[in-house]
């Protein structure tokens, strides 16, 4: 064959965005911002 010619091949088809995982990314960081903070006040002992 003729390694000198391009060869067009489709694109795969762009996914759906998945609704569900837009909430559950907000639910995590919420919950590890409130556990750092914890971690921090706890361990640290900063008077409030």
């Amino acid at each position: 064959m003729n390694d000198n010619v391009i060869q067009f091949r489709r694109r795969k088809p762009p996914r759906p965005p998945r609704p569900g995982f837009r909430r559950l990314a907000i639910v995590v960081a919420l919950l590890v911002f409130f556990l750092a903070a914890w971690g921090y006040f706890a361990f640290f002992n900063v008077p409030v």
